[in-house]
């Protein structure tokens, strides 16, 4: 159902859109992190710049408040722990 004022029409149309634009950040960042995860668990040589992309991706979703901060700082956690355990 569509609103009848103007103002609300505009609305729901830019909430479409941004709905859209999260989604595709966010799956982003899920790719990513899968990406660094398993780079990780292959003890890949080039493991550390997976998560340094992913660790980047998840500030600048954070940032544009997409995902929670504290979330974004958890999920670099794991991942900077996962890393470390690898290197033992």
């Amino acid at each position: 159902m569509m609103p009848n004022i103007k103002s609300s029409v505009k609305d729901v149309k830019k909430s479409a859109e941004n709905r859209l634009y999260n989604k595709a950040i966010k799956s982003e960042v899920k790719t990513t992190l899968k990406r660094a995860i398993s780079a990780i668990e292959a003890q890949s040589a080039d493991a550390a710049d997976y998560v340094k992309l992913a660790a980047s991706k998840l500030d600048k979703a954070a940032a544009k408040g997409i995902i929670h901060k504290n979330k974004a700082a958890r999920q670099k956690s794991r991942l900077a722990k996962k890393m470390a355990q690898a290197g033992e």
